[in-house]
């Protein structure tokens, strides 16, 4: 517990200075990096030709997919003929159709959602050109999103900005060089980054064992700091190659929650400054996370804290069923888990990676207790938990107008957002994004307990497989890619399936999201009454807490009640 802690503790020292950096970023201020940084991004814009005009909401969305587009071809051919190309030392043949098509929509879409094994799955060039780069960017995509967002939400500036130039400026001042930084962390500790073909050792039992080679330190560094989570091995953080420490375990636990945090306090001081422009009150202090973003991290804090709570105290409880055949468990679970790690450590990444939608795992969460196992799907179900970098804010942003419509109707006022008024066509927008992620996880969910293909993938009977399969949707539409591994999932209707839904849980929101911010952006606002609803307070807080259990958690009630609940009674209270 203590070490869950001190953990938190630090990432809070953390989060803060780089929220203050990425909103530097995001709004062109000056920087200490900037004689270096402006340098190469110029180049860059020269050498693509990139207009750096300002865009409206369809422009953006626009530039965004097209690009995005691009990236998937393109990747999508290197992966069916990566047999025939270069770096390829360990004789890998190309991907299978169905295979290279969920794999290119899984990195594009920032899921990393993995039906192979990346040790025999991919050539190194596979991992570089195709896996690695599209961490950068798809991670730089979700970014530039959520700028857009802020920028259109808060209403700062003249227009939402240059799709291309957030996502050269995020990939040059941010990814790239922290990656740097994390990458030489990890070679220091024993994670290997190289080009040279697998090893084949003689081990003391007398047998061969082969030792996986190839760029894994720098996978491994984007992997956790672009919220990706797909390891170089199939057995990802679990592993000693990919995460040799427990220094190793805490680097990349921030990496992946650095981001997403920074990114809600990006949001709370760039509308401070807005209304520092417009002479209001703010200019009196200094926003260290801004009024406005304090509700909006408090509930995301509070969900996480609920979660992790429930994760912990389910594992230290262990398996009845073990105790009962007289294995003590007073260690807790320590099934698929890390001994260096135990059960602290292992649940604490456990629920960073779902809740900041990341993916990587450091023990298997098909092994986890049943109620243990809910949080993980749960975060995922909820989809705002912090979530991935920029989108979990967004998400979050969803549910606080939806909170401030509902509270309006009750009092019998217009409701109003950040001094805009929330109307019919914002809360259309605003029903698809909220609607559209149950009916991709529960629809395809309901379709493969119903076709024989899909049955065909399920390995655990009865209640546990219901979970598997809801954990693998649920994992693909809030584009988070763990898995309860038991699933055997490669296969055209699993490929497939996945594939849609990673495909429709990006972009479909993130073109509804921005579409809302265009809308908020061209309203005039209003000043702020007697009866304005406040946003800044902590009984909004709890109020958005309760909305989001209330209209996300219970959408899911039934179907949680089927799977991981049932599977605890049937564990702990046998008839």
């Amino acid at each position: 517990m203590l070490q869950i802690i001190a953990a938190l503790v630090i990432y809070i020292a953390l989060v803060i200075p780089m929220g203050t950096y990425l909103y530097h970023i995001a709004s062109g201020q000056k920087t200490f990096a900037d004689p270096v940084f402006n340098r190469i991004d110029n180049g860059i814009y020269k050498i693509c030709g990139i207009n750096r005009q300002g865009m409206n909401w369809k422009q953006y969305v626009a530039s965004l997919l097209t690009t995005n587009a691009v990236m998937i071809f393109a990747g999508y051919l290197i992966l069916r003929i990566q047999g025939s190309l270069f770096l390829n030392p360990n004789g890998i043949e190309g991907m299978e159709p169905t295979l290279a098509f969920n794999t290119i929509i899984s990195f594009m879409t920032n899921t990393n959602l993995q039906h192979y094994a990346g040790e025999s799955g991919l050539s190194y060039l596979s991992q570089t050109l195709v896996i690695i780069f599209m961490m950068f960017t798809s991670a730089a995509t979700g970014y530039a999103a959520c700028m857009a967002f802020i920028r259109g939400i808060t209403g700062s500036g003249t227009h939402l900005g240059n799709f291309h130039e957030d996502f050269i400026r995020i990939t040059t001042r941010v990814l790239i060089p922290f990656s740097i930084i994390i990458a030489l962390i990890l070679v220091s500790q024993g994670t290997p980054e190289n080009y040279t073909a697998n090893l084949t050792l003689h081990t003391l039992e007398g047998k061969n064992q082969d030792i996986a080679m190839g760029p894994m330190a720098a996978l491994v560094a984007i992997k956790h700091l672009g919220t990706n989570g797909g390891g170089f091995l199939g057995a990802n953080s679990a592993t000693p190659l990919e995460n040799p420490t427990i220094l190793t375990n805490l680097v990349e636990m921030y990496a992946m929650a650095i981001l997403p945090g920074a990114c809600v306090i990006v949001f709370g001081k760039m509308f401070h400054d807005r209304k520092k422009e417009n002479g209001a009150e703010a200019k009196k202090m200094r926003a260290l996370i801004g009024h406005q973003a304090r509700p909006i991290l408090g509930a995301m804090a509070i969900l996480f804290l609920i979660g992790l709570s429930i994760c912990f105290f389910a594992e230290k409880a262990g398996n009845p069923l073990l105790e009962h055949a007289g294995l003590s468990q007073a260690m807790g679970n320590m099934e698929g888990k890390e001994v260096r790690f135990g059960i602290d450590q292992s649940v604490l990444f456990t629920t960073v990676t779902t809740s900041f939608t990341t993916g990587t795992v450091n023990n298997m969460h098909d092994s986890l207790t049943s109620l243990g196992g809910m949080v993980p799907l749960l975060h995922m179900m909820l989809n705002c938990v912090f979530g991935g970098k920029g989108v979990g804010f967004m998400n979050m942003i969803m549910y606080a107008i939806l909170a401030v419509f509902l509270c309006g109707l009750m009092i019998g006022r217009t409701p109003e957002y950040l001094g805009k008024k929330i109307e019919g066509r914002e809360m259309k927008l605003i029903v698809i994004v909220l609607i559209l992620h149950p009916l991709l996880i529960l629809g395809f969910s309901a379709l493969a307990v119903v076709n024989q293909a899909g049955l065909a993938g399920i390995t655990n009977p009865g209640f546990h497989g219901l979970t598997q399969v809801l954990y693998e949707f649920a994992s693909s539409a809030a584009n988070n890619g763990s898995g309860f591994e038991g699933l055997a999932d490669n296969t055209g209707f699993w490929n497939i399936t996945t594939g849609i839904v990673m495909f429709l849980g990006r972009y479909i929101p993130i073109i509804a999201q921005l579409a809302i911010a265009g809308s908020l952006f061209a309203k005039r606002r209003m000043n702020e009454s007697a009866g304005t609803l406040r946003t800044d307070n902590v009984i909004f807080t709890m109020t958005l807490v309760f909305i989001v259990y209330i209209f996300a958690a219970l959408t899911f009630f039934p179907a949680l009640a089927l799977g991981p609940i049932a599977e605890h009674l049937i564990l702990w209270f046998p008839m």
